[in-house]
């Protein structure tokens, strides 16, 4: 894969991309933050007005129902997640309130998202809302305007790259996108999207997350979990892992650089000492590397960087590299 025009402009300048496709629920009343916070991984409880936090949602065996990004506007919380997770989400929620004070909204298809990253993503967005954004923190959030009609925007890093997500209302968001565009955000085909996400080493939950995958396998603990905050759901799992366990666990996604010129299907099989040891979960061939790379699970006596694998292309066996992540700094 030869880095596009579009890549470049990520890399060197900035990029947008139509998030409008994610779920998008909006979590109202006095007790939003208590009910949130005895569910969630993190500590939602300590969200200040303007600030955030990513998260996941856990069943009681530690296993992933949803990762989001909570932002906390000031009188109302937003929850930004995979849209083919929303509606369970929603049901889960709406099934835990008794007489608390919380409303639950899905704005999915009344709101639209668009993602603006790379080094001048500050400068576009700042000048598109006429609103300095350059000293937002990662997480923090303000109501801006854009032609009179307002935009949340939100510090949100993601790709390996500075980024800001911008929440607005469906029929704002085609001005909002060709204000970008004019600002020199370059629109981003879905393509280099991954590309740069693989690089970054960053996990898509129902990608290379799943119903089956605990935090601590996919390298999301320190991100989305606090030990801190007292009981949620998956708690007491993760807690034995880490204290009893010694965080060891059985599986961990990996980091692969892979021999050739083409990048694995994913599911393909990884295999060390003759054995299977896992499966590819995502693959490109890098544009900044030239070369094919990966994310997969594999056993834990494989995961050091350097360790050599092998993956499997139908009857052949390619050879690959377990890799430090992200592949790309």
């Amino acid at each position: 894969m030869t880095a596009s025009h579009e890549y470049l402009a990520a890399r060197s300048r900035a990029g947008m991309i139509d998030l409008g496709g994610r779920g998008r629920i909006v979590v109202r009343g006095a007790d939003r933050k208590t009910f949130l916070h005895a569910l969630l991984t993190n500590d939602i409880a300590l969200l200040a007005a303007g600030s955030g936090c990513y998260a996941t949602l856990l069943t009681p065996q530690g296993r992933m129902i949803a990762d989001m990004n909570v932002f906390e506007l000031g009188d109302v919380m937003l929850l930004d997640t995979r849209r083919e997770v929303t509606g369970a989400l929603l049901q889960r929620f709406d099934q835990l309130i008794f007489s608390e004070d919380v409303q639950l909204g899905d704005v999915s298809d009344a709101w639209g998202c668009i993602g603006v990253c790379g080094p001048r993503a500050a400068a576009v967005v700042g000048g598109v809302l006429g609103s300095d954004v350059s000293g937002f923190a990662p997480f923090q959030n303000a109501r801006l305007e854009h032609a009179g009609e307002l935009v949340v925007a939100a510090r949100r890093d993601a790709l390996g790259l500075v980024g800001f997500l911008l929440f607005a209302a469906g029929s704002s968001m085609p001005g909002l996108a060709r204000a970008l565009d004019d600002a020199g955000a370059a629109v981003l085909p879905e393509d280099v999207v991954e590309a740069l996400r693989i690089e970054a080493g960053e996990p898509a939950f129902l990608v290379d997350m799943s119903d089956d995958t605990i935090p601590p396998e996919a390298g999301i603990e320190a991100a989305a979990v606090s030990y801190l905050k007292g009981c949620f759901p998956g708690q007491e799992v993760l807690v034995r892992i880490r204290d009893r366990g010694h965080g060891k666990i059985i599986r961990k996604l990996v980091g692969l650089t892979i021999e050739g010129d083409a990048a694995p299907a994913a599911g393909s099989a990884i295999v060390g000492e003759e054995k299977e040891i896992g499966r590819v979960t995502s693959a490109v061939v890098s544009p900044a590397l030239g070369k094919p790379i990966a994310l997969g699970y594999v056993h834990r006596d494989f995961v050091d960087p350097g360790t050599a694998v092998a993956i499997l292309f139908g009857d052949d066996r390619v050879r690959a590299t377990v890799t430090d992540l992200p592949f790309v700094r």
